[in-house]
């Protein structure tokens, strides 16, 4: 792979290399294949200051043109998958299937969000209502917030620039950019697709860097709202120094499917293990505890590692490979500490639990503790741990049990108790007869608790980061 290069891009100009400067690296075989540049203080002051100075002149891009540059990114992008999708498995260490996907899903968020520029629809309300409003009208409008601060995870780094550029674009907003250190090449690659669309560089800016540039964005008066993708410590930091401007949370999961006793087996086992381990189980919404049926549960572990066996682990690059690497091998090394953590405390390995560089061999876990850290915290790892019940009430407690609210699965074939596990779980999403792991685009997501706060997605993420403008005649 060519030596690329990861620059900040403000006032329209990608910054010179005459900064702090690191190494980016393949997690799988530890090639240098990139160089980052950081961003100074002195670059996020004028990314904070151009945005601010340019949101009046994007919020007079109209509705049309908006829709047009959005749409036009995506054909831009879905005519270079391969390229786009050889980015991000050579810098995250994400099979090349998943991250074919990934960009698959990421012509999708664009087109939505360019569909969603001509929906932003308002109302009209009639003063007669009140005998104080005879003879007055008024009219809603949806108009820009201002500034967006984007802030995205390294996980599905293209995906989610794009569930955060597209809305705010297609709503009239400057965007202020701030990918995942890790994934910067993505990210760069990405913003000279927009530019060549045709996104005007004032809608713009992109400043790489850590904790400390965030910090100084979230902070600054001239942002409107935060949108951010990541952890509960980063959120709350957030929360803290942000002061009074919309804040938008998608963060992490525990996430819970429960397997009841008149579930299809099969079926049950090999979803579970396809979507338990892929991205390395570096998604919010992986399988991470499973809660099966005594009466099934040896049937479904049997038929569980069977699944789990066939998959391929190796070179991200390599088309067949299912499991790649971990984020790097400081990750790797947190999970097989987990993984022991477990093991000591009275879980049973089933399958897995072994440790090369970044890479972790899915593992499956049987009867952890409920203490255990697999079970209560975050995994964000390849582990599956399977968790017996006596009776759905007590599935439905222990899985609710958690800080945590962000997605669930059940199998059953009995839709009533299905829809009744669904309303009682304080979650932001329940799938039935699906895992934890399915997300569409155009649909609404989010968690509840310390899973987040607002819905990601097109639709509605446009109207968070719009607000509501009232017009009102009076009339003689």
């Amino acid at each position: 792979m060519e030596l690329k290069t990861a620059n900040s891009f403000i006032d329209g100009k990608w910054l010179s290399t005459d900064r702090e400067q690191s190494e980016i690296m393949n997690p799988y075989n530890q090639e240098k294949i990139g160089v980052q540049y950081a961003a100074t203080t002195e670059d996020v002051d004028r990314a904070l200051a151009v945005s601010f100075e340019q949101k009046k002149r994007v919020k007079e891009i109209t509705a049309y043109e908006r829709a047009n540059i959005l749409k036009k990114a995506a054909q831009l992008l879905d005519d270079r998958k391969m390229e786009f999708a050889t980015i991000i498995s050579s810098e995250l260490g994400k099979p090349l299937k998943n991250t074919l996907d990934e960009v698959d899903r990421s012509v999708e968020t664009l087109e939505l969000s360019g569909e969603e520029a001509k929906r932003l629809h308002g109302e009209t309300l009639p003063g007669d209502v009140s005998s104080r409003g005879m003879n007055a009208i008024a009219s809603t409008h949806r108009v820009p917030v201002g500034v967006v601060a984007a802030i995205t995870p390294f996980n599905a780094p293209l995906n989610l620039v794009c569930h955060k550029v597209g809305p705010a674009f297609a709503g009239g907003n400057v965007t202020i950019l701030k990918p995942a250190p890790q994934t910067t090449l993505i990210a760069t690659a990405f913003l000279e697709l927009l530019l060549e669309a045709g996104l005007p560089s004032c809608a713009i800016n992109m400043v790489l860097g850590g904790v400390e540039v965030g910090q100084q964005i979230v902070s600054d008066d001239r942002v409107n709202i935060i949108s951010f993708t990541g952890g509960l410590v980063a959120s709350e930091n957030i929360s803290q120094i942000a002061g009074i401007k919309k804040q938008l949370f998608e963060l992490g999961g525990n996430a819970a499917t429960i397997v009841h006793e008149d579930a299809n087996i099969d079926r049950a086992a090999k979803m579970c293990a396809a979507t338990g381990y892929s991205n390395a189980g570096q998604s919010c919404i992986s399988v991470q505890r499973i809660y099966v049926h005594e009466s099934i549960i040896n049937l479904f572990s049997d038929k569980l590692v069977e699944a789990v066996a066939t998959l391929k682990v190796g070179d991200p690059l390599d088309p067949t490979t299912n499991v790649g690497t971990l984020v790097d091998e400081h990750a790797a090394n947190r999970i097989l500490t987990w993984i022991d953590e477990a093991v000591t405390e009275g879980a049973e390995i089933l399958f897995g639990g072994e440790k090369n560089g970044a890479s972790i061999k899915p593992t499956v876990l049987r009867n952890p503790k409920r203490q255990s850290k697999v079970v209560c915290e975050e995994v964000f790892g390849p582990i599956v741990s399977i968790i017996p019940y006596a009776n759905i009430d007590d599935a439905v407690a222990e899985a609710d049990n958690s800080p945590f609210g962000l997605q669930v699965g059940i199998f059953t074939n009995k839709i009533d108790l299905a829809y009744r596990v669904a309303n009682e779980m304080e979650v932001g999403g329940v799938v039935i007869n699906g895992t934890s792991n399915f997300r569409l685009d155009h649909w609404p997501y989010g968690g509840v608790k310390n899973s987040g706060v607002g819905r990601e997605g097109p639709s509605y993420a446009v109207q968070e980061m719009t607000e509501t403008k009232m017009i009102v005649l009076r009339m003689d």
